[in-house]
């Protein structure tokens, strides 16, 4: 004779279904914070790398801005729609071409480049603390913003420089999306801090007393220039500033 299982026996059954339901649940929840969390870096990782290009790209375009070149070696081409591309505008300064320039360059910028000491991306060696990009509070000196903005309250031209500004470099819709970017606290920018050199420059030593180290610098004018790019990601929390010294060399005929 067939005998059923006890009420006891059926509820221990429930308990343990119950019990399966739940891991099956948190196994479930588990992987789908995983994959969202995974997702949260790739995607992180990924501004970051567009970002970081994009700083590369300004310091490039900088350095154009300072020969006066296109990408393909060729002299700036004048656009007569724009007087920023080449710098031929009236009021807007320049790279200094000849030595001579170079007092008259930092004695202008100086006066008249407010508190920044820059003009059109052209600026004075930085005394204060050098990563203004960390400060936001303009009594412990340069804030990002002043050296982001564009400084239309107090009638002064640009501080800094936006991708393609001086050199006639432009997007298209399969640039990066960083370099189009022209809001607030958006897409990238670059300062080019003018550096008197010495006169002496080919026959000093940058590592005294050992003639093998002597480095040859043949400068037709004799500054160098600090230039920092400074491009923000797509999302809030993403910035990557790139610094780099660069002299222009002359060139062989």
């Amino acid at each position: 004779m067939h005998k059923s299982a006890s009420p006891h026996q059926r509820g221990v059954a429930l308990f343990v279904v119950i019990i399966f339901v739940m891991l099956s649940m948190l196994l479930a929840l588990w992987a789908s914070r995983t994959a969202w969390f995974n997702e949260i870096i790739v995607g992180n990782d990924a501004d970051y790398q567009r970002a970081f290009e994009a700083a590369q790209a300004l310091l490039q375009d900088a350095e154009l801005d300072i020969r006066r070149e296109q990408a393909n070696g060729q002299a700036c081409a004048i656009n007569d729609q724009d007087e920023n591309v080449c710098r031929r505008g009236n009021g807007i300064e320049r790279p200094p071409a000849e030595d001579q320039d170079i007092g008259t360059l930092l004695a202008h910028l100086d006066t008249n480049g407010g508190t920044t000491k820059c003009r059109n991306a052209l600026c004075v060696k930085r005394t204060s603390e050098q990563d203004f990009w960390n400060n936001a509070d303009p009594k412990k000196g340069i804030t990002l913003a002043e050296m982001e903005g564009v400084g239309l309250a107090n009638n002064l031209p640009p501080v800094g420089a936006r991708y393609g500004q001086y050199t006639g470099a432009t997007t298209g819709a399969a640039s990066n999306p960083i370099l189009a970017e022209r809001g607030e606290g958006r897409g990238g920018w670059y300062w080019i801090e003018v550096l008197p050199y010495i006169k002496n420059a080919n026959s000093s030593g940058l590592i005294p007393n050992n003639t093998s180290y002597l480095l040859d610098i043949s400068l037709d004018t004799y500054v160098v220039y600090r230039i920092t790019a400074i491009a923000h990601g797509l999302k809030s929390n993403t910035m990557v500033v790139l610094q780099q010294t660069y002299a222009r060399q002359r060139r062989k005929d």
